[in-house]
């Protein structure tokens, strides 16, 4: 450790993105990508956008693009915040919503990102155990906290979590705000957006980076009650002003602009998913229910992290992490459907000429 460090940062873990392999022919299914690129429509509103504009500052406030998710999510323009990708647009919720003297709760399987800020910003935590089944239930969460922060679907089991069973928990903390991060619910999960016109204690966040294949551009929003809204625009209007370049904000735009585009998309991949889910299960995997572009899958006869690096050894990249109760599972995204016939084959390999211990 360096000795002109800050103290806080001595003291942090930081999070540990997906492998963004340098290889070439590899098959990519570790880090929820979308496997199918941008639009026509995006990429030349990319196009359109390189010029000599580029001398210029992007709009602060990005009123075009608030504008565009307003009309697209049925609220207001004061109801949305946009940054530099949902993992921006987070830092700031912890930083300007969640840093209170209770404890925030989270789920002990989730986004391994979240206990990252709360040692960035020196917030305490609570881990929720989830249930048996490996789902966010609202009732663990009765308890006096800070606040709430949970994906639906989760992440990295897939699992969503009804509207009502999110209602529920807003009703029972109308004193604590309850952070719903919908990175994948385009892929079959249920938004609560709806519920913030009830809710001035609930906070949608959601990404461009998967349902609207714009990992690359590193756009984000959220959605609340005004109130909340300003505390992120504070936080944010003392850390960094421009957080969207033109190019994300004509990218953003075109992409919300090409319904027809995301729709066709993201029913591909649901429907590779349900396929994808259908081979493994013949291949003697438990798949947990998901309701995102990827599945949480163990084998009961093969252990989680050979079987990743037996894939590796196939040119077939997935996820596996090492963290209790989810050592034996693999984190897999859905490909194309092609991409996902070279992963049952890479399995079906490894599980005919290794054998079982």
């Amino acid at each position: 450790m360096s000795r002109f460090w800050s103290p806080v940062i001595q003291g942090l873990t930081p999070y540990v993105p997906g492998e963004q392999p340098k290889l070439q022919n590899l098959v990519k299914l570790n880090t929820n990508e979308n496997p199918y690129g941008p639009s026509l429509a995006v990429q030349a509103a990319l196009r359109e956008a390189v010029g000599d504009s580029l001398r210029l500052y992007p709009d602060p406030n990005a009123d075009a693009l608030k504008d565009t998710l307003a009309a697209y999510h049925g609220v207001a323009r004061n109801e949305i915040f946009v940054g530099n990708g949902s993992d921006e647009v987070l830092a700031f919720v912890f930083q300007a919503l969640l840093q209170h003297e209770a404890p925030v709760l989270f789920p002990d399987v989730t986004y391994s990102f979240y206990p990252v800020y709360c040692g960035l910003y020196g917030i305490d935590f609570v881990k929720v155990p989830l249930g048996e089944s490996m789902d966010i239930r609202a009732e663990d969460y009765r308890r006096p906290c800070g606040g709430i922060i949970f994906p639906n679907p989760n992440a990295p089991t897939g699992i969503g979590m009804p509207a009502a069973a999110v209602e529920q928990m807003l009703a029972e903390h109308p004193d604590a705000v309850v952070v719903v991060d919908e990175a994948y619910v385009d892929f079959g999960g249920e938004s609560v957006i709806p519920l913030v016109k009830r809710y001035p204690n609930l906070l949608v966040v959601q990404t461009l980076s998967k349902s609207r294949s714009l990992a690359g551009l590193r756009v984000g929003f959220a959605i609340g009650h005004p109130d909340l809204i300003e505390a992120l625009d504070r936080v944010k209007n003392s850390f960094n002003s421009y957080p969207l370049d033109r190019l994300a904000l004509a990218g953003a735009i075109a992409a919300y602009q090409d319904e027809a585009y995301f729709q066709q998309t993201r029913r591909a991949i649901m429907a590779s998913r349900e396929a994808l889910v259908a081979q493994l299960h013949a291949l003697g995997f438990d798949v947990l229910p998901s309701q995102a572009n990827f599945v949480f899958a163990r084998h009961p006869g093969r252990d989680a992290l050979l079987l990743a690096q037996g894939l590796r050894e196939r040119a077939v990249i997935v996820r596996h992490f090492r963290q209790p109760r989810i050592d034996q599972y693999l984190r897999i995204t859905v490909g194309t459907d092609a991409e996902c016939a070279a992963l049952v084959a890479a399995l079906r390999d490894i599980l005919g000429t290794v054998p079982a211990p």
